[in-house]
């Protein structure tokens, strides 16, 4: 199996999404994918430790894709190792009546991750430029001066809340939050699979909804304005990471590598040293303790 390196991934200028491809190393062995995933499942969650204690950073995931493209099986494996306490999942739904009371970015700000901490956003801060543009009939709720009608929401509108994301993102960067995104690249012929599965095998049919034949034949819509947003919103301090995600075992397993490949370069991590008076009368200290038997 090729070695994966995040710079494949990494989106540095303007992608077209068609010419991505969705599925990678096709050929690969499952039980290898598993036991490459495992090996940086561990690795992750031993960074985690050392963040925790280090207590200056924290990481925020941001997972994004078309419905069955793996988000939920994704955060499960990947962060399989860690101790509870160091990861919390988001996932955003319809905004409800408070949120609404508020702006759209402000339920997102809430949730950040602590200091020593990863969290993942299974969904983000981008349905508001994916879905709402889409349905841009979804801004009509926000309440929003000047926005009366669907026909005031003009270009200007969408480029001003992409510069407000890359302000929001550049702002939370610049005070501690190491942030990486992931656009999970599916063909429409997978998902196509991916539903029928959830029809066919009855411990599934519990996952399928109407909703999601309504949005899929809204696919081509949803990958120019996902192509869009990544193109105007992946930075060098907030990249995005396209993935290709016909394959699940594989897409998890390049995810997880990413993470740590790109958390090794915060060379500044690292377990606090301890109190040079406690080093100084350490042997006192184990004295004492030994001393209690």
């Amino acid at each position: 199996m090729k070695s994966i390196k995040p710079d494949d991934f990494k989106v540095i200028g303007k992608i077209e999404l068609s010419k991505i491809p969705t599925n990678l190393f096709s050929k690969a062995d499952d039980d290898d994918k598993e036991e490459k995933l495992e090996k940086v499942q561990v690795k992750l969650s031993e960074i985690q430790d050392v963040m925790y204690a280090h207590n200056r950073y924290g990481v925020l995931v941001c997972l994004q894709g078309m419905d069955t493209s793996g988000k939920d099986s994704m955060i499960r494996e990947v962060f399989k190792e860690f101790n509870s306490r160091g990861v919390v999942v988001h996932s955003f739904k319809t905004p409800n009546s408070s949120e609404l009371e508020h702006d759209y970015l402000w339920r997102h700000y809430l949730v950040l991750p602590e200091k020593g901490k990863f969290t993942v956003f299974n969904r983000s801060h981008y349905e508001n430029v994916l879905v709402t543009r889409v349905h841009p009939e979804y801004i009509m709720n926000e309440n929003l001066p000047g926005i009366d009608s669907v026909s005031a929401i003009t270009e200007t509108f969408w480029e001003n809340r992409m510069q407000q994301i890359n302000n929001f993102e550049k702002h939370i960067t610049q005070n501690g939050t190491i942030m990486l995104k992931f656009f999970l690249h599916m063909s429409k012929e997978e998902q196509r699979q991916r539903l029928l599965r959830r029809l066919e095998e009855q411990k599934h049919n519990w996952k399928f909804s109407t909703g999601d034949l309504k949005e899929r034949e809204r696919w081509d819509d949803y990958m120019h304005y996902y192509e869009e947003a990544i193109n105007k919103t992946s930075t060098d301090y907030a990249p995005w990471y396209v993935i290709p995600a016909d394959d699940k075992e594989m897409a998890r397993y390049i995810v997880a590598k990413i993470i740590w490949e790109e958390m090794q370069k915060h060379t500044d991590i690292k377990e606090p040293e301890m109190d040079e008076k406690i080093r100084e009368n350490i042997e006192m200290y184990k004295e004492i303790l030994k001393k209690e038997k």
